[in-house]
């Protein structure tokens, strides 16, 4: 059993290594695509001469890598002078012979401005779907702001000192749970390949899923997209833990960062929006009409950037805490608007899928985490299910 996930991971790295085959005379139409995304925000403050070993799960394959470091909470310039890229054998270990440099206009090194983002040079070779990409980088003077990730769901690594061109463990002996300074990879795919970008919160970034084993609803559903052998083959998940639609606190709201960490992102296709219930509970204040405007706004700056819309209900969390009558006469006047509008291109009925017959404020147990809020493994891959594929796979001309 060891040989063949030794023999496995090996063709993997063959596959990502081989560059790719000259192009014949006329070439298909290829585009970039999101691969794998993870909303900023800031993750503490950067530490000098720190090196990062962050690992990550592509969902669409295709050739030409290339990542996005973004500084964007950054309050002075952000310099990485070595930045590489392999395929994960075990743990901080990479496959022999799979890690490789990434460059920048050409250079070793790149300096991030402040409050902005920039893209490596295209790596040649193939990268395909469902695999452990890890990133190396490294900063000699990081300090201030670091952005980042806060809450992965999976482990990757550090050193102190520049160890990114290593593809042993031996000097990766801390751990993370955050993503630092990378927010996207895309790869170049066949123009009839697009991508979805969830809008989303802790329900969407994992929470109470099982960590380092890729089982938030988004990885669900890029499996199911590959399987399936749909148009729409990127999932970027862009949700923030305890994230609002129309408010700052855990991260900028999702009015404030939908440009940045939604629509900027090459491929995306559709937009699939899944937020609201930070903002209806505790007291907040927040009416049905309040939360049905953000959804309208959200819907209407997607449209005139050209993707679709999928908007969804909010799911019930009776027994949360911050649970009360007056946030669950928000939460379905704001589940009739979803369902019954119109300003969607399509709506999943994450609340039908998840709550309980016998009480339909409360979650079904078999799909609790345990607090009545977050699904588990079986809640995240029921979500997933209930997509209708084909809403997906949506077309629209930019106004």
């Amino acid at each position: 059993m060891r040989a063949a996930r030794i023999a496995g991971a090996t063709a993997l790295a063959a596959v990502f290594l081989v560059p790719a085959v000259p192009a014949p005379a006329a070439p298909a139409a290829t585009h970039a695509v999101v691969t794998w995304g993870a909303s900023a925000d800031r993750v503490g403050d950067g530490v000098p001469d720190r090196a990062y070993r962050l690992v990550v799960r592509t969902s669409a394959g295709g050739d030409d890598l290339r990542v996005r470091l973004s500084n964007a909470f950054g309050d002075r310039p952000l310099t990485l002078d070595s930045v590489w890229a392999g395929t994960r054998a075990a743990g901080a270990r990479l496959v022999p012979g799979s890690n490789r440099r990434l460059t920048f206009d050409g250079a070793r090194s790149v300096t991030v401005p402040a409050g902005e983002s920039v893209y490596s040079d295209a790596l040649p070779g193939r990268l395909p779907a469902g695999a452990d990409l890890v990133v190396s980088l490294h900063s000699p003077d990081a300090g201030g702001p670091a952005t980042g990730h806060g809450m992965a769901m999976q482990t990757s690594y550090t050193a102190q000192g520049d160890h990114t061109a290593e593809e042993g463990a031996e000097n990766w002996t801390g751990t993370t749970g955050s993503w630092f300074y990378l927010d996207a990879v895309t790869v170049r795919a066949p123009a009839r390949t697009g991508a979805v970008a969830v809008l989303g919160d802790s329900i969407t970034d994992g929470w109470q899923s099982s960590g380092d084993l890729n089982r938030r609803w988004p990885d669900y559903l890029a499996r199911r997209l590959e399987r399936a052998g749909s148009g729409t083959r990127g999932v970027a998940n862009e949700g923030i833990s305890g994230n609002k639609v129309l408010a700052d606190g855990a991260g900028q709201s999702a009015l404030n960062r939908l440009d940045r960490d939604v629509l900027s992102l090459p491929g995306v296709r559709t937009v699939f929006l899944f937020e609201g219930v930070n903002d209806l509970k505790a007291d907040s204040g927040v009416t049905a009409a309040d939360l049905i405007a953000g959804y309208r706004q959200v819907a209407a700056r997607a449209h005139a950037a050209g993707t679709c819309v999928v908007g969804a209900t909010v799911a019930p969390f009776k027994g949360w805490s911050e649970w009360d009558e007056a946030a669950e006469e928000v939460r379905r006047g704001v589940n009739e608007f979803v369902r019954t509008s119109g300003e969607f291109d399509a709506y999943t009925d994450f609340d039908r899928i998840l709550r309980s017959p016998y009480d339909p404020t409360r979650m079904l147990p078999v799909f609790d985490g345990g607090d009545h809020l977050h699904p588990n493994d079986k809640g995240m891959q029921a979500m997933a299910d209930a997509v209708d594929l084909s809403t997906l796979d949506c077309h629209r001309a930019a106004r």
